[in-house]
């Protein structure tokens, strides 16, 4: 079982433009799985982000808090510097409020989950990020109305039910979050728990494979039946990506971060959190029924940019770089 388990995460890249792929296939020719997929979101991202969750050392989560140069350049870049870009290139899709909420959900909170994977795959510290993942969570979910209000408007915020977002958090985050830490609790004091630990972790590719099979079966044919209205929004998904590396690598660089670190704070930054915010946008009033797709529309787009940045970003920033590791705490084993 270890052995398929590794030859997944050698080949995960591949396997998820593979389960890109089959979705949106699926979701092509059988139309009528779009709504049962859709009722299967929540289950099988649940389930990814317990996966997530199970990987994060929480018996040294006090040590990810002393890495508070990393903590401090990661929260910066992406809730103080990202919203800044995010206001300025969401002015393009601005006149279409629709969009607009589309838009700003997906592109002010940061990736938790597949982030880090492909993180590890370009050299970085996914140890670190992976610790910071929960503070991340937490904070996107608190600031993200505060942005709401300040870019679209009090009476937007005031129309949305705050009751599905209240629930999204307890079963998508919280969940997940005490399941795992239970979980690892177990694992130290019994062999039953150990097991069901690295059965979940090794499951982690599959899971994600799944989750975006999945996510892209249930809205892309209304990807494909209201393309012309979302065209408008790839140009500003791929311009975010494009800005982000720069500044990430800028903050990284003022902070004195080593370079895993730095390409940590890059991916952070410009991996978006579209996976877990597509439930909440799902319950948005009627009048946002395509906003949903604008947040698919980011993940396509996304997954394409991430393949691109595990090639580039090592390029970009090369380990012969001579940024002083002394000056950042080692990694979380």
């Amino acid at each position: 079982m270890r052995t398929g388990a590794e030859w997944m995460e050698r080949h995960q890249v591949p396997l998820y433009l593979a389960a890109l792929v089959v979705g949106a296939a699926v979701g092509l020719l059988i139309p009528a799985v779009a709504h049962p997929a859709e009722l299967a979101i929540n289950p099988v991202l649940g389930l990814l982000l317990y996966a997530t969750f199970l990987g994060v050392p929480f018996a040294k989560i006090g040590q990810a808090f002393r890495d508070w140069r990393f903590l401090t350049t990661i929260l910066v870049v992406n809730f103080v510097l990202v919203p800044v870009v995010v206001f300025l290139l969401s002015r393009i899709v601005a006149p279409d409020q629709v969009l607009l909420v589309g838009v700003l959900f997906v592109l002010l909170t940061p990736c938790v989950d597949y982030v880090i994977v492909f993180t590890g795959i370009a050299g970085g510290a996914k140890e670190r990020l992976l610790a910071a993942a929960p503070l991340l969570m937490l904070a996107q979910m608190l600031l993200l109305p505060l942005y709401l209000w300040l870019f679209v408007g009090a009476e937007f915020v005031a129309a949305v039910d705050l009751a599905p977002f209240v629930e999204a958090f307890l079963l998508l985050i919280a969940l997940p979050l005490v399941a795992a830490g239970l979980t690892q609790l177990a694992a130290a004091r019994t062999r039953w728990g150990a097991v069901i630990q690295e059965v979940v972790l090794g499951a982690m590719v599959p899971l994600m494979m799944l989750t975006l099979a999945i996510v892209v079966a249930s809205q892309i044919a209304g990807v494909g039946q209201q393309l012309g209205a979302l065209l408008l929004a790839i140009p500003v998904y791929v311009l975010f990506a494009a800005v982000m590396v720069p500044i990430g690598a800028v903050a990284g660089k003022i902070a004195r971060l080593d370079v895993p670190a730095r390409r940590a704070i890059v991916f952070s930054g410009a991996t978006r959190n579209s996976l877990v915010v597509l439930p909440l946008v799902l319950a948005l009033p009627a009048a946002f029924d395509l906003a949903p797709l604008v947040v698919v529309t980011q993940t396509l787009v996304e997954l394409i940019v991430m393949v691109i940045f595990v090639r580039l970003i090592p390029r970009l920033l090369p380990a012969r770089d001579g940024a002083p590791a002394a000056n950042s705490r080692p990694e979380i084993p």
